[in-house]
């Protein structure tokens, strides 16, 4: 069964709050990251995603999301491409979750 390519920001709020693992990776800038991000999330800016792909490819399943969500599905095309099948993008990025599931989660 393979994966769609993004997953609604719904879906996504779902799988957190049922605790299934899932690896939450921000593809965003540092000082993107230090302004808003979701819990549980990590840092790997798009730039240094090649040379973090193992730690990627050990992860079942994983959501990136950026901005707006554009960075995050090239990011996750080019993870399922080496191998990470589980890879999906948060469609509409942060600003979309902020707008739909956590409206304190600070917009720019």
């Amino acid at each position: 069964m393979s994966l769609e390519m993004e997953i609604e920001p719904q879906a996504l709020s779902a799988r957190l709050e049922n605790g299934k693992p899932l690896l939450l990776v921000a593809v965003r800038e540092p000082w993107e990251y230090d302004l808003c991000r979701l819990p549980g999330a990590v840092l790997i800016p798009l730039g240094e995603l090649a040379a973090r792909l193992q730690e990627l490819l050990a992860a079942d399943e994983l959501v990136l999301y950026c901005h707006h969500g554009r960075r995050s599905l090239d990011a996750a095309a080019w993870l399922r491409q080496q191998g990470a099948d589980g890879a999906r993008s948060l469609a509409g990025g942060i600003d979309r979750w902020a707008r739909e599931i956590d409206p304190k989660t600070p917009r720019y």
